[in-house]
């Protein structure tokens, strides 16, 4: 059993590293195929059947995810776009939740409180498709950080009135007011919470000086932060998300190098399979709902899903402009801090909106039965909705939302951003290796430092300033292009002459490791001074 379960997880393992290859082969977003992939596999004969058990989305899944996207993003940015994203992350998602509940129940039938709580589980935009695909379109930086703020912290809002909808049908009756009170409650009571934990963590690591440790406490920081607010009647993204913003903020100047320079290799690698597998495990649950299918009428299912997805897609259109213009025309002072956008940046916004694997656990996660007995009312059909919203939404999005962006002209204004982004960049590496040079002198003072130490050091600073260009005009960009790929032979050159040292015995195997650490070292910052295809 054990030994099959294994082999059924190495055939996802090789279907993921496949599809990445064939997505980066003809241009295609990993997560539509990936999702499509699991659909496919879910029906090969003598595949068995794989399950996505709730908990493991909501529990093991989500706070790494969360906690790596938190880390990751800025916190400058975060708040100054906190008004946005709260807009979107509450505000949309109770909207929407609200028009859904309203539409199924005059449109389909459905109790008012089924009605909210399937809102609350087709509310929430995910937080790694849309990115994934919005990354690659140019998207100015503004959007994304929106994006990524609103899918950050929108899981918080929607768990917690899942939970809100789902204790009132299981007990007949619920408090707004009582509610509502506790929503506030649990905001501020995670936003400390995970702020302490992200306190600790970094102390911890900084006490630790090893970076196997140091690693093994970040892994276990988005647990900690997550988990027990979430067993005591919370959703643990608020407080995982408070964690990573704090730890991103606080973490350069207290996490070691070498820790930071493992970290992003292993947490890289950690992000990539969990979402992979995330999506083909997503596809995957087509065959047991196909299955179920069979005993429920097509055309309720096929009504139900797309009423939500009408509702959904205009819901969130309907939401976002008036978000967007109507603080500005009536307050004066945020108008003249921050001028309307252009309409094309909340259209961008609204369009981009696509469900993702949180939804289906939420869905998943419904109890079967209710406390007296009785089965759980509309579960399956819940369950449906919910994975046709997921599968519309991230292939139609997926698809359409690289013409919609050309054909809105945000890439423009994209690409007009990245470069003022670039500039920026060389003007603060020549103003670090200047002031850094500055000090040297006075670093210099007291020590025994010979004049050839002193020499060596300024050439080094002048090396790394040569290496800067002076412009980014595209001929100067061809000669560092060219400059690149010379050193990348140069090194491939060099890696093969110590090989061959080592064959022919004249090294031993940790010298030439310690060798290959620069070269690989050297290497990877030649790659992290090119700058979407323009070399630092």
């Amino acid at each position: 059993m054990i030994a099959a379960k294994f082999q059924t997880f190495l055939i996802l393992l090789a279907v993921l590293a496949g599809t990445a290859l064939v997505a980066r082969r003809f241009n295609i977003a990993p997560a539509i195929l990936l999702m499509l992939s699991g659909v496919g596999l879910a029906f090969v004969p003598g595949m068995p059947p794989v399950e996505l058990p709730p908990e493991l989305v909501l529990l093991m899944v989500l706070p790494p995810l969360i906690y790596s996207a938190s880390v990751a993003m800025s916190w400058r940015e975060f708040r100054n776009n906190l008004r946005p994203i709260v807009l979107l992350a509450v505000g949309a998602v109770m909207f929407t939740a609200a028009m859904v509940a309203a539409a199924t129940h005059y449109l389909i039938g459905l109790p008012w409180t089924i009605g909210f709580l399937l809102g609350a589980i087709v509310a929430p935009p995910d937080v790694v498709a849309p990115l994934a695909i919005a990354r690659r379109l140019n998207i100015p930086r503004r959007l994304l950080v929106i994006l990524e703020g609103e899918g950050l912290a929108n899981d918080a809002t929607a768990l917690i009135l899942y939970r809100f909808a789902l204790a009132a049908i299981m007990v007949g009756h619920l408090s707004l007011p009582l509610a509502a009170g506790e929503f506030a409650l649990i905001v501020a009571g995670e936003i400390a919470f995970g702020i302490g934990v992200g306190w600790l963590s970094l102390r911890f690591r900084k006490w630790a000086k090893d970076q196997q440790v140091e690693l093994t406490l970040s892994l276990i920081t988005p647990y900690v932060s997550y988990w027990l607010p979430e067993h005591v009647g919370g959703s643990g993204v608020i407080a995982t998300v408070a964690c990573g913003l704090y730890v991103s903020w606080n973490g350069p100047l207290l996490i070691s190098s070498a820790t930071r320079l493992q970290g992003i290799f292993f947490w890289d690698l950690i992000i990539y399979l969990i979402e992979g597998l995330l999506f083909l495990l997503t596809g995957f649950q087509m065959r047991a709902l196909y299955e179920k299918s069979k005993a429920f009428p097509l055309d309720d299912i096929l009504i139900a899903t797309a009423v939500v997805l009408t509702i959904i897609v205009t819901a969130r259109f309907a939401w976002l402009y008036p978000a967007t213009y109507l603080p500005r025309i009536f307050s004066k002072s945020l108008r003249k801090r921050d001028p309307s956008p252009p309409w094309q940046w909340p259209f961008v916004l609204a369009f981009t909106g696509v469900r993702g694997a949180v939804s289906l656990a939420a869905a998943l996660a419904l109890p079967f039965t209710l406390p007296g007995g009785e089965a759980f009312p509309y579960r399956d059909l819940i369950l449906f909705v919910a994975f046709g919203v997921i599968f519309v939404t991230l292939i139609g999005v997926g698809l359409t939302l690289p013409p919609v962006v050309r054909w809105l002209g945000v890439a423009e204004a994209g690409r007009n951003e990245h470069v003022a982004e670039h500039e920026a960049e060389i003007t603060a590496r020549r103003q670090a290796l200047d002031a850094a040079l500055k000090s040297l002198d006075a670093l210099a003072e007291g020590k025994e430092v010979s004049d050839e130490v002193m020499r060596l050091l300024r050439a080094r600073h002048e090396i790394r300033a040569n290496q800067l260009p002076d412009s980014l005009d595209p001929a100067h960009h061809d000669v560092s292009a060219a400059g690149t790929a010379l050193t990348r032979e140069l090194i491939v050159a060099e890696r093969k002459f110590i090989h061959d040292l080592l064959r022919d015995g004249q090294i031993t195997d940790e010298t030439r490791r310690r060798i290959e650490r620069d070269l690989d070292l050297e290497e990877a910052s030649l790659a992290n001074r090119e700058y979407r295809g323009v070399p630092l």
